[in-house]
């Protein structure tokens, strides 16, 4: 059999928050979200704030302590795309989440480009040194409201990007190269209108590749797509994925 008859093509997914609101973490930009219906609690993702403002950072740590991320599962949607992976064809996740549940679900680490980090970790503001945010969370339970780095006694911080700091270069990088290499690209509970993110889709419509997008509203990228699907995440995406690994 020839190399051509038995290559499959490399599928992009580019995942936003509503993969995992089936998941229970909410939206925070959609209608509902929590950024338009407090916009004071963007504060305590805003790096200039955070670091500023010890207060922020006391009551941004009690919201990690209870953020629904931390304690989500991963759904259908997020199993689908795991499934699609061991079924041999090639996958590659670029994910606008920090939740984790694309490799909770069991799509391997390397394959999962975190574009905005993980609320799964934190980070030394001034060593860089990072560790598990669960181990910060019990020094939060046990009465330390602002914990500082054990290394170097710097400020830590979730090691997501917070508003007002760049994309790691390395992962936007890498991103880039997915959505221009890949055959299919498909954009999958996002707005498209957060950039860069939303521009990685029109990047791999004008390399060629075979645009859908799997989300409830309309987005900028609307008209580029080859495939535009409006019905729930959970049920599309997994009857989507099952045609493309049917397809080969």
């Amino acid at each position: 059999m020839s190399t051509e008859a038995t290559r499959r093509p490399l599928v992009a997914i580019l995942s936003g928050a509503g993969i995992s609101t089936d998941s229970g973490i909410p939206d925070y930009r959609g209608p509902q979200g929590l950024w338009r219906r407090d916009p004071e609690a963007e504060k305590l993702v805003t790096y200039e704030y955070y670091m500023s403002d010890p207060d922020i950072r006391r009551r941004s740590w009690l919201m990690r302590r209870d953020s629904e991320a931390l304690h989500a599962e991963p759904n259908r949607a997020h199993e689908a795309v795991a499934r699609l992976e061991r079924s041999g064809i090639p996958v590659r996740v670029i994910t606008q989440n920090v939740d984790g549940l694309h490799q909770l679900a069991g799509l391997p680490a390397r394959k999962v480009l975190e574009l905005h980090g993980t609320a799964r970790a934190v980070q030394c503001t001034r060593c860089k040194a990072r560790s598990e945010m669960a181990e910060a969370l019990e020094r939060v339970a046990g009465g330390d409201p602002d914990p500082a780095c054990p290394a170097c006694g710097g400020i830590l911080k979730t090691a997501t990007v917070m508003f007002g700091e760049s994309l790691d270069p390395e992962v936007l990088t890498g991103a880039v190269a997915v959505a221009k290499a890949c055959e299919i690209f498909i954009a999958v509970g996002t707005s498209l209108q957060v950039q860069p993110a939303a521009s990685l889709a029109g990047m791999a419509a004008e390399s060629g590749a075979r645009l859908i997008i799997v989300n409830a509203e309309p987005t900028p990228y609307d008209e580029l797509a080859d495939e535009l699907i409006r019905e729930p995440i959970g049920t599309a995406l997994p009857a989507l994925l099952e045609r493309i690994a049917a397809a080969g």
